[in-house]
């Protein structure tokens, strides 16, 4: 994640750098430093973000599954964990998700499948 969008997702959940940190668990300094590119955002910091903006989208947006939107096979499905714990507004966050016909290997390369995902940028409306 980088810092541009980290603080485009704080403004847009509308929480001040203090409040972003208490939420995170992090320090000031730290959401300080996230935003402005000293420090790397960890992964598990950039899944709470999109976490909360997709709980706030999901809030005011009526979502349908990932399975409904790419139309995935009944075969896909018997092996995808969004399926199988019904978390089809969730598929990003879950690991070992059966994408493009195939489970991604770690959050990074994940997370690069789904910024370019319809299903991901639809929950994630801002």
């Amino acid at each position: 994640m980088k810092e541009q969008e980290f603080r485009g997702i704080r403004k847009s959940l509308g929480k001040t750098q203090k409040e972003m940190a208490q939420l995170l668990g992090v320090s000031l300094k730290a959401v300080h430093s996230y935003e402005q590119g000293w420090r790397r955002v960890p992964i598990a910091v950039e899944r709470q973000m999109y976490f909360l903006l997709s709980r706030k989208a999901a809030a005011t947006n009526r979502t349908r599954p990932c399975w409904k939107i790419r139309k995935c096979g009944t075969a896909a499905k018997r092996h995808c964990p969004a399926w199988e714990f019904r978390t089809g507004d969730l598929c990003w966050f879950i690991n070992g998700t059966v994408c493009k016909g195939q489970a991604q290997k770690d959050w990074r390369e994940k997370m690069n499948l789904c910024r370019s995902c319809e299903v991901f940028r639809s929950q994630l409306a801002r």
